[in-house]
């Protein structure tokens, strides 16, 4: 019977880390993205292409609706 609660309390344990961790990462991106306007201007300009502030702002925006 004791193994029974060990390996209930294992599986409850890892699933609420899982959520935990899960929660946290996704609060770490909305405060941190990975790629700002910045860098986005960047990558255009070595792509030899000048980007409209349509453009940065449609990608910001689709990387937004990514992370929520």
């Amino acid at each position: 019977m004791e193994y029974v609660y060990l390996v209930v309390g294992l599986i409850v344990g890892l699933v609420a880390g899982f959520f935990a961790a899960r929660f946290y990462f996704k609060k770490e991106l909305q405060k941190n993205p990975p790629i700002n306007e910045k860098m986005i201007r960047a990558m255009y300009l070595q792509m030899g292409r000048k980007p409209s502030e349509a453009q940065i702002k449609k990608i910001m925006r689709d990387m937004n609706n990514q992370y929520k």
